[in-house]
């Protein structure tokens, strides 16, 4: 029995010692002081960044004047809005990265989108 304590001693060292940290999620806020927002440019603020799955994304913005979707490439590209009931309208959205890939959102306000450039891009490592 002693022998077997000695291995799990051994064995819990090694895993402590040896085995890499596991990375910790990262929160960006959006836009950072302006926000979610028209006229921003969204594709810059993201350009340096390294998402990764687990880390969130926090749109703020005031409640009422914008709104945030989860969309695909497709919709991303032509600001097609969804349905009203898909929308995030806190104006404190937090939203999870949950696979690796491309992620895209955008707002559905009017021509926010279309007209005003309020959409988000980003790539998502594993």
């Amino acid at each position: 029995m002693a022998f077997f304590n000695h291995i799990m001693v051994v064995l819990t060292i090694f895993v402590v010692v040896l085995l890499p940290a596991t990375p910790t999620a990262m929160e960006y806020v959006v836009g950072d002081d302006s926000g979610w927002t028209i006229d921003y440019d969204y594709e810059a603020w993201a350009q340096n960044k390294h998402f990764k799955v687990g880390d969130t994304l926090v749109f703020n913005y005031p409640k009422g004047l914008h709104n945030v979707f989860r969309v695909n490439g497709s919709s991303f590209a032509d600001c097609i809005i969804p349905p009203p009931s898909q929308a995030y309208t806190s104006g404190h959205d937090v939203l999870s990265l949950v696979a690796p890939g491309k992620a895209w959102f955008i707002c559905g306000v009017e021509e926010h989108c279309s007209d005003f450039n309020q959409k988000l891009a980003v790539d998502v490592k594993a």
